[in-house]
């Protein structure tokens, strides 16, 4: 195994969180990584994920277009938002709200993991 260059027909969907579609890009499944998982993440105009959080995985989240906004805490009050170019940090167990602040244009986003498992959970 060697080197491999992942084309957007490459990725694989998998589990998302609301109206948000995720697909894995660089995991197991698609070119043999086993320590990290990387994906392609899209959420629409107007739209928000589930609240969620992703167990013990930390999660890094790049925003390539589009402005989100992130709520988190206890009772998702905590307001972080993010735009293009930006970096976002979520620690293990931190449930999260990504929420797109347009209306026309969809928040695309690559996201990595610390684990290969599919770590989804969604709360009420």
């Amino acid at each position: 195994m060697g080197v491999k260059v992942v084309r957007p027909g490459d990725r694989q969907p998998d589990v998302g969180s609301g109206a948000m579609a995720r697909e894995a890009a660089v995991s197991n499944s698609v070119c043999g990584a086993e320590k990290i998982w990387v994906g392609y993440v899209e959420l629409p105009a107007g739209l928000r994920s589930a609240k969620h959080h992703h167990g013990e995985a930390e999660s890094a989240i790049y925003v390539i277009s589009g402005h989100a906004r992130f709520l988190t805490g206890p009772e998702g009050k905590d307001v972080h938002d993010a735009g293009p170019g930006d970096f976002v940090w979520v620690p293990p167990h931190e449930h999260h709200v990504e929420m797109n602040l347009s209306e026309s244009e969809p928040v695309r986003m690559v996201v990595s993991r610390s684990t290969q498992e599919t770590l989804v959970f969604n709360v009420d």
